[in-house]
């Protein structure tokens, strides 16, 4: 069984026992629960449900593991013979979110 979610503007594909790592959700701490309302499309055993825009009573509910911070990554921009370098760091937050149940 496994469900699409639309959650920030992106589609995740998630089944019961995964952890998914999203960017970072304010408001919620760690080991709290969150409940995800828009599901797109559910997969089961029965059938496949679509929704036109949402399944109407799907839902999916999540944990809340961690927040943290990703690892580092380079941007570095150079011109050649103009003696133009430049160089950043930057990380990423998230949020990791293990599935629990995919309830429809």
């Amino acid at each position: 069984m496994y469900a699409i979610i639309d959650f920030g503007g992106k589609q995740y594909k998630v089944e019961e026992g995964q952890v998914l790592y999203t960017e970072t959700v304010k408001g919620i701490e760690a080991g709290s629960e969150y409940v995800f309302d828009k599901v797109v499309f559910l997969k089961s055993e029965d059938g496949a449900k679509m929704g036109k825009p949402f399944v109407e009573g799907a839902s999916v509910k999540a944990e809340v593991v961690e927040h943290g911070r990703d690892n580092k990554i380079l941007v570095v921009k150079f011109r050649g013979r103009k003696m133009y370098r430049r160089r950043m760091g930057h990380r990423q937050n998230y949020t990791a979110l293990k599935i629990t149940k995919i309830v429809g």
